[in-house]
């Protein structure tokens, strides 16, 4: 059921205190509420979960939450990055902190300095207050795309969505999110030139930039083709290639940096391939051949390569069906971008889930029916969803191969 829908059951009174309450207010309240019943189910877990590489038996919420990669942040903020790249016993480069970028470990570390409070609840925080304020930022997105009522109800699903812990754990997805959510309000908004610092520090939060700078140079090109009912002046045109040029360039920055300090051309894609390497050993980046070679793994050929194709096929579909158009051109041309971006350099694995959430925009589509029936059970399907991701990719069992 929509927040509207709540707001026509409630008594006249309350009905009218609504509907003076600001939508800041409104997503305020969906978030927190949704923080609740996620936090319940994280601190649920952790009352079971047994003595593992990163805690103890029972551990704590701060340190429940910086298990996994939240070690690897830590490690950045703290010790930085190796001019050296550690080798496994063949000769091959293991896996280490060049994989991980620094713009959330260097918003954590800041606030330690300031602080003097250590990793783990300082991460938890900036993770949290990350989460609110891309929470705020996605009503503004949809409402741009949506009616109100459609765009506050795209922010329960964001805030109810089945990784929507990650947004309280010692990850960068909750930051990089913001970042994301912001450039794509500001593309929408066609207010180019500050998209150039959001964009900086987006690019090295999460690897993203050569995504949003095929997303930027399909906006441009739709903009000149269109530019008879929808003016494109000279300015425009220049500052728009300028900031998708700019965005592919700080898509490659990272490698150039880990290149300059490890003098190896190939330190940060080696070190990528690392994390693949205990399914297909150590292979060379064969653009779009990993997903294939994941499909082949999982399920054999030619059964793995069949439901691969049939996955693209069914993705490409989607796009164009209705929900998904109402969500406009450009959010469309990010996820399209974003999906292919995926398609040629991941490995599908248990963290494909979490590398799937920059898709977040088509939690717009799904919003779109209004149905209360249909809204109840999409929330309580999601977070029930939410239980399985944690017990399937973040409780640790043994030796666990399903990294989230």
């Amino acid at each position: 059921m929509s927040p509207h829908a709540v707001a026509q059951r409630m008594p006249p009174g309350w009905r009218a205190r609504y509907r003076l309450t600001p939508w800041w207010a409104r997503v305020l309240v969906i978030w927190a509420l949704s923080r609740v019943v996620t936090t319940t189910l994280i601190l649920l877990l952790a009352r079971v979960q047994g003595a593992n590489a990163w805690t103890g038996a029972n551990p704590n919420y701060v340190d429940f939450a910086n298990m996994w990669d939240g070690r690897w942040y830590n490690i950045v903020a703290v010790s930085g990055y190796p001019s050296v790249l550690p080798l496994t016993d063949t000769g091959q480069i293991s896996e280490n902190a060049w994989a991980f970028m620094p713009g959330y470990p260097i918003v954590a570390r800041s606030l330690m300095v300031l602080t003097g409070a250590d990793w783990a609840p300082v991460a938890v925080f900036v993770s949290v207050a990350f989460s609110l304020g891309t929470a705020l930022l996605f009503y503004r997105l949809m409402n741009r795309v949506l009616d109100s009522s459609t765009a506050l109800f795209s922010v329960v699903l964001f805030c109810v969505a089945p990784l929507s812990p990650l947004l309280q754990f010692g990850y960068a997805e909750s930051m990089y999110l913001f970042f994301l959510t912001l450039a794509l309000t500001l593309l929408l908004e066609r207010r180019y030139a500050l998209l150039f610092p959001v964009i900086a520090v987006m690019a090295l939060t999460r690897p993203s930039g050569l995504a949003f700078a095929l997303a930027l140079g399909l906006h441009v090109i739709y903009r000149f083709v269109t530019r008879a009912t929808d003016p494109f002046s000279t300015r425009q045109r220049l500052l728009a290639v300028s900031i998708a040029l700019f965005s592919g360039v700080m898509g490659l920055a990272w490698p150039i940096i880990a290149w300059i300090v490890t003098g190896s051309i190939t330190a940060y894609t080696d070190t990528e391939l690392a994390w693949r390497a205990p399914y297909i050993g150590y292979q060379e980046l064969v653009p779009f051949a990993a997903w294939f070679q994941s499909g082949v793994w999982w399920l054999g050929s030619p059964r793995g390569i069949v439901v691969v194709v049939a996955i693209i096929v069914v993705f490409t579909l989607f796009m164009f069906t209705p929900a998904v158009r109402r969500l406009g051109v450009d959010l469309r041309f990010w996820v399209a971008s974003y999906a292919l971006y995926l398609l040629a350099v991941f490995f599908p694995q248990s963290s494909t889930f979490r590398l799937l959430m920059p898709l977040f925009p088509l939690l717009g589509a799904v919003a779109v029916p209004r149905s209360p029936v249909y809204r109840i059970a999409v929330v309580m399907l999601f977070i029930a969803a939410q239980w399985g991701w944690l017990l399937i990719c973040w409780g640790v069992d043994g030796m666990d191969w399903t990294p989230p």
